[in-house]
């Protein structure tokens, strides 16, 4: 009857085993997979990124935004000659040079505004320059090492049958967790990008508003806005970078669940700190 209830006790074993490990095996792969192409997603161009998406934006902009920024452009300009020449007396102090000056501002402001998607266009090839620039940080990988989850396996068989079932409970925590951290960095670096979109779309009106000192203020707002959203991709990199090493540190050291508990807790930590960039980025470009 004792070998009867060994058996059942090993083939026990041996579900809940197998059970651990597909609960665990291919769960990293997908957060690694994820953490593994944010270099590529942060560091690609709005045009780059999704050619369809860009096109559509582009055409927004273009025949829908940009004829409202040239009514703004055109209020802009007459506002500011009228402010011109009653600044100077009322009407009674005149020079030639002044309108000399208008012309000219209002000629920059109209190659501005034409160029506008060139200008949006450079301030993401600087940024997507330094991301690349920056992939070199990241070191070898921010793979979960397979020697952990070989370990594990180790471990678990010489365990017994209630702590192994423990384990087993604990394994469906890890997955539910890993699984949701995978869609928090989804999310976070995705939707960086339709940021981008968004702030592009209407990127003629701040830009029609640069020539006057009194409405300046709105077009270099906006300057910094793209600067921001731009270099948090910087950050997003700086976050990956750190989260590699701290990676690489991890040790089972005879308890590699507690391994796996740790890199769930890195993980955690990488979201946070992900979440953190564009906050962090809009405070150094001074728009947050």
């Amino acid at each position: 009857m004792q070998i009867i209830f060994d058996a059942i006790a090993e083939w026990l074993k041996g579900l809940l085993v197998d059970g651990i490990m597909g609960n665990l095996g291919g769960l990293f792969d997908n957060v690694n997979a994820q953490v593994g192409e944010i270099a590529e997603q942060v560091g690609t161009t709005p045009a780059s990124w999704n050619a369809g998406v860009f096109s559509l934006i582009r055409q927004i902009s273009e025949t829908v935004i940009l004829p409202i920024a040239g009514l703004v452009l055109t209020y802009v300009a007459v506002y500011e000659l009228i402010q011109m020449l009653i600044d100077r007396n009322n009407l009674h102090d005149i020079d030639t040079w002044m309108f000399f000056k208008w012309i000219f501002k209002t000629f920059v402001a109209v190659t501005i505004l034409t160029n506008t998607f060139n200008i949006v266009l450079a301030v993401f090839d600087v940024s997507q320059h330094v991301i690349q620039q920056s992939a070199g940080l990241i070191q070898s990988g921010t793979e979960i090492t397979p020697d952990i989850m070989d370990s594990l396996r180790t471990d678990l068989e010489a365990m017994e049958l209630g702590p192994l079932f423990g384990l087993f409970l604990q394994s469906f925590l890890v997955q539910f967790t890993m699984t949701a951290l995978n869609i928090v960095i989804f999310v976070i670096v995705y939707g960086r990008m339709i940021e981008i979109y968004l702030l592009t779309s209407l990127a003629p009106i701040p830009f029609s508003t640069v020539a006057n000192r009194e409405t300046g203020h709105m077009g270099q707002n906006y300057f910094r806005s793209l600067c921001a959203v731009g270099f948090q991709g910087l950050l997003i990199m700086v976050c990956v970078a750190i989260y590699a090493v701290l990676i690489q540190s991890i040790a089972t050291d005879g308890n590699p669940m507690g391994a796996i508990w740790r890199c769930v807790g890195y993980t955690v930590l990488l979201c946070f700190s992900l979440f953190k960039t564009g906050s962090l980025s809009k405070s150094i470009f001074g728009t947050g």
